[in-house]
C-alpha cells in the first residue's frame, strides 16, 4: 500500500472494525430478509454548522478513499467476529468476500459546505454501502471539525505564518490526522512528524525549555543550539527574563538570528517590547514566534502586534470548542433490485426534534451574486436548472470500486484559499451569526 501523497510505503491494517456492531447486524438481517442487494444511495451531511461558525470545510476525503480501499474482513477480523458471535456464518461468508464496488461522489476536499449540503454520496448495493459508515463518519467529522477551525485561525492570521503543535494534546494518530486537516485548512506546517512523512506537510521544531534548563545558563543553552542547527535556529526566550534572554540570543547568534519564540506573558506587550528590542540591536529581519494556548480569538487580538508566526496546539487539534461537525449517513434513496439504472424510491427519515432529511438523490451547486460572490447553496433532486449547470459541486471519487480522484494535499489546501475567498467578506468574521449563506433545496 502506499500513501496517496507522497507514495511512502507504509503499513496500513485493514479498515474494517472501524465499524458499530449495528452495521454488521443490518446487513444480517438484510441478507436473511432479501434486501441486501437493493440498490441504494446514502449521503453525508450536517443538518446545521456548530453554533456561531458561517461555514464548514470539508476535510478527509482522500483518508476516506484510503479507508474504503482498505476495508477488508482478514481471517483475524472474522476470527474475532466468529468467537464474539456478532454475526452468523452465513454474513462472516459474505464479508469474507467484500470489495466496494459502488460508486462515490462528493465535494472535493478543501471546499466549504453549508447545512445540508451532500458532502458525500455513496450508491451501490445496502449491503456494500451500509458498512461504511462509521469509518466515513469517523475521518469525515474528525478532520472537517480540525480543518474549520483551522480555516478561522488562518483567516485571523491574515497571512502570517502557522504552525500545527497539537500533538502532545491529542491521541497520536489523531494528531496525525490532525495536522494533514489543519494543513487543508490554511495552516504552513506542523510539528508532528509522522504527519510530515506520511503526507509532505513542512515540519519544523527547535526546542523546548528543558532544553535551556538542562544547561549551567541560559547562554550555554543558546550556544549549543546555534552551534548545532544554525544561526537561522529559533530560540525561546521566556525561560528566565525575556529581555535578558533577547540579548543574549542576539550577541550569540547576531543580527542572522532566524526567530525567537514567546511562550508566556501578555504576548501583545513582550512581543511590541521584544521586536524593539531586536531592532535596536541590529536584529532587523529576526522574526518573532507567539505560542501559548492560542486560538482564532487570541490571534485576531494580536494583529497589531509584531508578531511573524502563531504556533497553535490544543485549540487547533480539538476544533476550537467543537471537535466534530455532526454529520450523519442517512440512506436517501433505494431501489427494488439491484439494478443500478434501475428506478429508485427517494426515502427519508421524518423524526421530531430537527432529524428529518430530505429524500432523493441530490445534486448541489452553488449560486453567485453579479459580483462573483457567493450567494446561495442550492441543493436539489431534479435537473439541474441552466443558470446553475456547469457549476455542480459534486465529483466523481470512485466508480465502480477503484478509485479515480487521487491528488496531492497540496491542491486541497490550493481549493480551499479559494473556495473561502469566493464567500461574502462576513464569512470571516468571528462573531458568532447564521451561516454565511442560505442553503436551497429545489
Amino acid at each position: 500500500m502506499t500513501t496517496p501523497d507522497l507514495g511512502l510505503p507504509v503499513d496500513v491494517p485493514s479498515t474494517a472494525l472501524f465499524t458499530d456492531q449495528y452495521e454488521l447486524t443490518m446487513l444480517q438481517a438484510a441478507l436473511r430478509g432479501g434486501t441486501a442487494d437493493r440498490h441504494s444511495v446514502f449521503e453525508a451531511f450536517t443538518r446545521r454548522l456548530p453554533e456561531g461558525r458561517r461555514y464548514g470545510v470539508v476535510a478527509g476525503t482522500g483518508r476516506v478513499l484510503d479507508a474504503v480501499e482498505n476495508f477488508r474482513f482478514d481471517p483475524g477480523v472474522l476470527g474475532f467476529l466468529r468467537e464474539q458471535h456478532i454475526v452468523d456464518e452465513r454474513t462472516l461468508d459474505w464479508l469474507a468476500g467484500y470489495r466496494f464496488t459502488g460508486d462515490i461522489w462528493g465535494y472535493p476536499e478543501g471546499e466549504v459546505y453549508f447545512p445540508g449540503s451532500p458532502i458525500l454520496r455513496v450508491e451501490g448495493s445496502f449491503a456494500q454501502c451500509v458498512v461504511l459508515e462509521t469509518v466515513i463518519l469517523s475521518i469525515l467529522n474528525h478532520d472537517s471539525a480540525i480543518a474549520a477551525a483551522a480555516s478561522r485561525m488562518s483567516a485571523a492570521a491574515g497571512g502570517r505564518g502557522l504552525i500545527e503543535m497539537g500533538a502532545r494534546r491529542t491521541h497520536e494518530l489523531s494528531a496525525v490526522a490532525a495536522a494533514r486537516a489543519a494543513y487543508v485548512g490554511g495552516f504552513d506546517s506542523t510539528s508532528d512528524l509522522a504527519a510530515g512523512f506520511r503526507y509532505g506537510i513542512p515540519t519544523v521544531g527547535t526546542s523546548a525549555h528543558a532544553f535551556t534548563l538542562l544547561h549551567d545558563s541560559e547562554r550555554d543553552a543558546f550556544q549549543a543550539q546555534v552551534d548545532s542547527l544554525g544561526r537561522s535556529t529559533t530560540l525561546l526566550v521566556d525561560t528566565y527574563d525575556v529581555t535578558e534572554a533577547v540579548r543574549t540570543a542576539v550577541e550569540i547568534a547576531g543580527p542572522d538570528l532566524g526567530a525567537v519564540r514567546i511562550d508566556s506573558g501578555d504576548l501583545l506587550l513582550v512581543a511590541h517590547r521584544v521586536r524593539q528590542q531586536l531592532d535596536d540591536l541590529g536584529a532587523v529581519n529576526t522574526k518573532i514566534v507567539v505560542t501559548s494556548d492560542l486560538d482564532e480569538y487570541a490571534i485576531a487580538s494580536l494583529a497589531a502586534a509584531p508578531v511573524d508566526a502563531y504556533g497553535v496546539g490544543t485549540q487547533l487539534v480539538t476544533g476550537s470548542g467543537h471537535p466534530t461537525c455532526s454529520m450523519v449517513y442517512k440512506i436517501v434513496a433505494r431501489g427494488r433490485s439491484a439494478d443500478p439504472d434501475g428506478p429508485l424510491q427517494a426515502v427519508a427519515k421524518k423524526s421530531l426534534g430537527g432529524k428529518a432529511s430530505v429524500g432523493g438523490r441530490k445534486w448541489a451547486a452553488r449560486r453567485l451574486d453579479g459580483e462573483g460572490a457567493a450567494e446561495a447553496e442550492v441543493v436539489g433532486t431534479g435537473p439541474v436548472p441552466r443558470d446553475l449547470a456547469g457549476r455542480e459541486l459534486l465529483v466523481r471519487l470512485v466508480k465502480g470500486g477503484e478509485i479515480v480522484t487521487r491528488e496531492p494535499l497540496d491542491a486541497a489546501r490550493e481549493r480551499h484559499i479559494a473556495a473561502r475567498a469566493g464567500l461574502p467578506m462576513s464569512a470571516v468574521q468571528l462573531s458568532r451569526g447564521e451561516p454565511v449563506i442560505p442553503t436551497e433545496f429545489v
